[in-house]
């Protein structure tokens, strides 16, 4: 029985190709990439589990990266321009038309802020059950507690839940407790592996 299917959402629902910005940020401060991620790396994945806010994370870019006040807003937009991406709109209506059929979840590593701004561009919150996201939550995939927590909210047991992602190490978090992933490699792949769990539940021959 597949009583729910969830989806990630960075490279799933949105399409996220990188677009190089840490490296153009790199070359103007005189950085190189692996001083760049190390200065960062404390308060990203602070931001990611919801340690910090985003005033706070912006804050302290600007005092690592001694950036001015223009450079700062400059610097959070490209972030957010990667970030959110343009839409996977054929796999957003697929998963927005599953509701009904299914409870509807979405399961993402995230960073402060995201609901917000995905909620204003792609209106997430209003075609599924549930967001799960990790800065809300405390935890990120591939840690078992967050799978749990998805499934303990839609009310559903993992092993009757459908899980899609396009990482490998969070297909197999999820595998792990007990859920039905699958590996996102394009959209009528993941369509047809989601509709084959559900028509075998279904008893469809």
């Amino acid at each position: 029985m597949v009583c729910a299917v969830v989806f990630d959402i960075g490279g799933v629902l949105e399409v996220t190709p990188p677009t190089g910005w840490q490296q153009r940020w790199c070359t103007q401060l005189g950085l190189s990439d692996e001083v760049f991620r190390t200065l960062l790396a404390q308060p990203g994945r602070a931001g990611s589990l919801g340690h910090i806010d985003l005033e706070h994370y912006t804050a302290t870019a600007q005092e690592l990266l001694g950036l001015d006040d223009e450079q700062t807003v400059a610097f959070m937009d490209d972030i957010w321009h990667e970030y959110l991406g343009t839409p996977n709109t054929e796999l957003i209506d697929y998963f927005t038309g599953l509701r009904g059929r299914v409870r509807t979840g979405i399961l993402s590593n995230s960073f402060v802020g995201a609901r917000e701004r995905e909620q204003e561009r792609y209106g997430f919150e209003d075609r599924c059950d549930l967001i799960v996201y990790s800065h809300e939550i405390g935890i990120m995939k591939p840690d078992p507690a967050a799978y749990t927590a998805v499934c303990e909210r839609l009310q559903v047991e993992p092993h009757e839940t459908v899980f899609l992602d396009d990482l490998e190490m969070c297909v197999e978090g999820a595998e792990a407790v007990g859920m039905k992933a699958v590996l996102y490699r394009d959209n009528a792949q993941a369509i047809d592996e989601i509709e084959t769990y559900l028509d075998l539940a279904a008893g469809t021959p």
